[in-house]
Protein backbone atom coordinates (compact mmCIF):
# COMPACT_ATOMS: atom_id res chain seq x y z
CA UNK A 1 0.00 0.00 0.00
CA UNK A 2 3.09 2.33 0.89
CA UNK A 3 4.50 1.79 -2.05
CA UNK A 4 1.28 2.18 -4.27
CA UNK A 5 1.23 5.79 -2.57
CA UNK A 6 4.97 6.67 -3.55
CA UNK A 7 3.78 5.54 -7.39
CA UNK A 8 0.95 7.71 -7.28
CA UNK A 9 2.88 10.60 -5.76
CA UNK A 10 6.02 10.15 -8.86
CA UNK A 11 3.06 10.09 -11.22
CA UNK A 12 1.20 13.17 -10.12
CA UNK A 13 4.73 15.36 -10.24
CA UNK A 14 5.27 13.73 -13.80
CA UNK A 15 1.82 14.73 -14.83
CA UNK A 16 2.54 18.18 -13.31
CA UNK A 17 5.85 18.79 -15.06
CA UNK A 18 4.01 17.76 -18.08
CA UNK A 19 1.52 20.51 -17.55
CA UNK A 20 4.20 23.05 -16.68
CA UNK A 21 6.21 22.49 -19.84
CA UNK A 22 3.19 22.53 -21.78
CA UNK A 23 2.46 25.90 -20.48
CA UNK A 24 5.55 27.15 -20.83
CA UNK A 25 6.20 25.96 -24.45
CA UNK A 26 2.44 28.06 -24.93
CA UNK A 27 3.94 31.14 -23.72
CA UNK A 28 7.13 31.16 -25.40
CA UNK A 29 5.92 29.99 -28.75
CA UNK A 30 3.93 33.26 -27.90
CA UNK A 31 6.83 35.06 -26.96
CA UNK A 32 8.07 34.20 -30.17
CA UNK A 33 5.40 35.32 -32.84
CA UNK A 34 6.04 38.96 -34.43
CA UNK A 35 4.77 41.85 -32.64
CA UNK A 36 1.23 43.12 -34.14
CA UNK A 37 0.49 46.65 -34.20
CA UNK A 38 -3.01 48.71 -33.99
CA UNK A 39 -4.29 50.40 -36.99
CA UNK A 40 -6.98 52.88 -36.59
CA UNK A 41 -8.38 56.75 -35.80
CA UNK A 42 -7.17 58.79 -33.19
CA UNK A 43 -9.15 61.60 -32.06
CA UNK A 44 -9.18 63.99 -29.43
CA UNK A 45 -8.71 67.76 -28.73
CA UNK A 46 -5.94 70.16 -28.09
CA UNK A 47 -5.53 71.07 -24.50
CA UNK A 48 -3.56 74.65 -24.91
CA UNK A 49 -6.09 76.09 -26.52
CA UNK A 50 -8.92 74.96 -24.09
CA UNK A 51 -6.48 75.81 -20.83
CA UNK A 52 -5.90 79.54 -22.56
CA UNK A 53 -9.36 80.55 -22.87
CA UNK A 54 -9.81 80.04 -19.44
CA UNK A 55 -7.01 81.76 -18.43
CA UNK A 56 -7.01 84.49 -21.01
CA UNK A 57 -9.74 86.93 -21.47
CA UNK A 58 -8.79 88.63 -24.69
CA UNK A 59 -8.83 84.60 -26.45
CA UNK A 60 -10.78 81.74 -27.12
CA UNK A 61 -10.20 79.31 -29.08
CA UNK A 62 -11.09 74.82 -29.70
CA UNK A 63 -9.32 72.61 -31.58
CA UNK A 64 -10.19 68.82 -32.63
CA UNK A 65 -7.50 66.82 -33.89
CA UNK A 66 -7.51 63.44 -35.62
CA UNK A 67 -4.55 60.91 -37.58
CA UNK A 68 -5.12 57.89 -39.07
CA UNK A 69 -2.05 55.31 -39.38
CA UNK A 70 -2.35 54.09 -42.99
CA UNK A 71 1.28 52.65 -43.53
CA UNK A 72 3.52 51.56 -41.09
CA UNK A 73 5.26 54.64 -39.56
CA UNK A 74 3.19 57.37 -41.62
CA UNK A 75 -0.08 58.90 -40.50
CA UNK A 76 -2.70 61.52 -41.76
CA UNK A 77 -3.62 63.91 -39.96
CA UNK A 78 -6.18 67.17 -39.50
CA UNK A 79 -6.63 69.78 -37.14
CA UNK A 80 -10.02 71.71 -37.18
CA UNK A 81 -10.99 74.37 -35.36
CA UNK A 82 -12.04 78.27 -34.17
CA UNK A 83 -10.44 80.99 -33.10
CA UNK A 84 -10.20 84.81 -31.70
CA UNK A 85 -7.52 86.99 -30.53
CA UNK A 86 -7.98 90.82 -29.26
CA UNK A 87 -4.76 92.89 -29.76
CA UNK A 88 -5.44 95.48 -27.57
CA UNK A 89 -1.92 97.25 -27.95
CA UNK A 90 -0.99 101.01 -27.83
CA UNK A 91 -1.86 102.36 -31.01
CA UNK A 92 -4.53 99.90 -32.00
CA UNK A 93 -7.39 97.61 -30.94
CA UNK A 94 -8.75 95.15 -33.10
CA UNK A 95 -9.97 91.52 -32.99
CA UNK A 96 -9.63 88.86 -35.60
CA UNK A 97 -11.83 85.52 -35.52
CA UNK A 98 -12.71 82.15 -37.95
CA UNK A 99 -11.91 79.57 -38.62
CA UNK A 100 -9.53 77.22 -39.91
CA UNK A 101 -8.06 73.67 -40.80
CA UNK A 102 -4.73 72.17 -41.55
CA UNK A 103 -4.13 68.82 -42.98
CA UNK A 104 -1.16 66.98 -43.94
CA UNK A 105 1.34 63.73 -42.95
CA UNK A 106 3.10 62.68 -39.88
CA UNK A 107 6.20 60.04 -40.23
CA UNK A 108 6.84 58.21 -36.54
CA UNK A 109 10.78 58.10 -36.17
CA UNK A 110 10.25 56.40 -32.92
CA UNK A 111 10.95 52.77 -33.44
CA UNK A 112 8.62 51.13 -30.64
CA UNK A 113 9.74 48.54 -28.24
CA UNK A 114 7.30 45.45 -27.52
CA UNK A 115 3.48 45.57 -27.27
CA UNK A 116 4.49 50.03 -27.05
CA UNK A 117 2.93 52.66 -29.67
CA UNK A 118 4.55 56.17 -28.76
CA UNK A 119 5.41 58.37 -31.56
CA UNK A 120 8.18 60.99 -32.08
CA UNK A 121 7.22 62.46 -35.46
CA UNK A 122 7.57 64.82 -37.86
CA UNK A 123 5.39 66.66 -40.01
CA UNK A 124 3.78 68.57 -43.20
CA UNK A 125 0.97 70.38 -43.26
CA UNK A 126 -0.96 72.62 -45.28
CA UNK A 127 -3.14 75.74 -43.80
CA UNK A 128 -6.45 77.26 -44.62
CA UNK A 129 -8.56 80.20 -42.51
CA UNK A 130 -11.37 82.20 -43.48
CA UNK A 131 -11.67 85.06 -40.72
CA UNK A 132 -13.02 88.54 -40.00
CA UNK A 133 -11.55 91.55 -38.19
CA UNK A 134 -13.09 94.34 -36.55
CA UNK A 135 -10.94 97.26 -35.55
CA UNK A 136 -12.22 99.12 -32.50
CA UNK A 137 -10.08 102.14 -32.40
CA UNK A 138 -6.72 103.09 -33.21
CA UNK A 139 -4.39 106.25 -33.07
CA UNK A 140 -2.62 108.51 -35.71
CA UNK A 141 0.06 111.08 -35.53
CA UNK A 142 -1.12 114.58 -37.45
CA UNK A 143 0.81 117.48 -37.87
CA UNK A 144 -0.38 119.55 -35.26
CA UNK A 145 0.09 117.24 -32.64
CA UNK A 146 4.21 116.21 -32.26
CA UNK A 147 4.39 114.90 -28.92
CA UNK A 148 1.13 112.50 -28.89
CA UNK A 149 -1.77 110.81 -31.45
CA UNK A 150 -4.78 111.81 -31.96
CA UNK A 151 -7.38 108.60 -30.73
CA UNK A 152 -9.94 107.52 -33.46
CA UNK A 153 -12.95 105.43 -31.98
CA UNK A 154 -14.63 103.81 -34.57
CA UNK A 155 -15.83 99.98 -35.28
CA UNK A 156 -15.07 98.97 -38.78
CA UNK A 157 -15.53 95.60 -39.64
CA UNK A 158 -14.18 93.36 -42.63
CA UNK A 159 -15.52 90.05 -43.62
CA UNK A 160 -14.48 87.42 -46.31
CA UNK A 161 -10.71 87.68 -45.69
CA UNK A 162 -8.76 84.45 -45.97
CA UNK A 163 -5.09 82.88 -45.69
CA UNK A 164 -2.86 80.10 -46.22
CA UNK A 165 0.47 78.83 -44.91
CA UNK A 166 2.44 75.55 -44.78
CA UNK A 167 4.48 74.49 -41.64
CA UNK A 168 6.39 71.57 -40.26
CA UNK A 169 5.39 69.90 -37.43
CA UNK A 170 7.66 68.07 -34.39
CA UNK A 171 5.53 66.27 -31.86
CA UNK A 172 5.33 63.29 -29.61
CA UNK A 173 2.25 61.43 -28.74
CA UNK A 174 2.62 58.63 -25.35
CA UNK A 175 0.13 56.42 -24.79
CA UNK A 176 -0.87 56.83 -21.26
CA UNK A 177 -3.01 54.00 -20.82
CA UNK A 178 -4.97 51.55 -23.38
CA UNK A 179 -5.16 53.49 -26.26
CA UNK A 180 -4.79 56.79 -24.46
CA UNK A 181 -2.87 59.31 -25.82
CA UNK A 182 -1.32 63.02 -24.42
CA UNK A 183 0.73 64.35 -26.85
CA UNK A 184 2.17 68.10 -27.55
CA UNK A 185 3.76 69.65 -30.61
CA UNK A 186 5.51 72.70 -32.19
CA UNK A 187 5.63 74.40 -35.68
CA UNK A 188 7.06 76.67 -37.78
CA UNK A 189 4.82 78.21 -40.11
CA UNK A 190 5.03 80.64 -43.32
CA UNK A 191 2.53 82.52 -44.78
CA UNK A 192 1.77 81.35 -48.73
CA UNK A 193 -1.06 83.55 -49.56
CA UNK A 194 -3.34 85.96 -47.78
CA UNK A 195 -6.43 88.08 -48.25
CA UNK A 196 -6.65 91.30 -46.44
CA UNK A 197 -8.75 94.54 -46.18
CA UNK A 198 -7.89 97.81 -48.12
CA UNK A 199 -7.68 99.48 -45.15
CA UNK A 200 -5.63 97.71 -42.50
CA UNK A 201 -3.41 94.90 -42.49
CA UNK A 202 -4.09 91.36 -41.26
CA UNK A 203 -2.73 91.47 -37.55
CA UNK A 204 -4.39 87.97 -36.42
CA UNK A 205 -4.97 85.12 -38.67
CA UNK A 206 -7.07 81.87 -36.78
CA UNK A 207 -5.15 78.91 -36.99
CA UNK A 208 -1.82 80.57 -37.85
CA UNK A 209 -1.43 83.07 -35.31
CA UNK A 210 -0.17 86.81 -34.72
CA UNK A 211 1.28 88.27 -37.99
CA UNK A 212 3.74 91.09 -38.49
CA UNK A 213 5.01 93.15 -41.37
CA UNK A 214 8.65 91.73 -41.11
CA UNK A 215 8.15 88.27 -42.04
CA UNK A 216 5.52 85.90 -43.14
CA UNK A 217 7.20 83.18 -40.71
CA UNK A 218 5.11 82.34 -37.25
CA UNK A 219 5.36 79.70 -34.57
CA UNK A 220 3.08 77.71 -32.93
CA UNK A 221 2.41 75.12 -30.37
CA UNK A 222 -0.08 72.69 -29.03
CA UNK A 223 -0.92 70.03 -26.47
CA UNK A 224 -3.29 67.69 -27.04
CA UNK A 225 -5.10 64.71 -25.42
CA UNK A 226 -6.53 61.72 -27.83
CA UNK A 227 -7.98 58.32 -27.76
CA UNK A 228 -7.37 55.79 -30.34
CA UNK A 229 -10.32 53.43 -32.10
CA UNK A 230 -8.65 50.74 -33.05
CA UNK A 231 -9.98 48.85 -36.65
CA UNK A 232 -7.20 46.13 -37.11
CA UNK A 233 -3.81 44.88 -36.22
CA UNK A 234 -0.89 44.49 -38.45
CA UNK A 235 2.77 42.33 -37.82
CA UNK A 236 5.59 44.72 -37.65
Amino acid sequence: MKQLHTYLFFISILISGSFYAQEETKISAKDTLPPSEKYGFRAGVDLGRLIRTAADDKYSGFEIIGDYRFYKKFYIAAEIGNESLLRDEENINIKGSGNYIRAGIDYNVYDNWYGMQNSIYVGLRYGFSTFDQTLNDYSIFTGTNYFGANKITESIKESGLNASWIELVLGIKVELVKNLYLGANVSLRSLVSEKTSNRFDNLYIPGFGRTNDFSSIGVGYGYSISYLIPFFKKKK
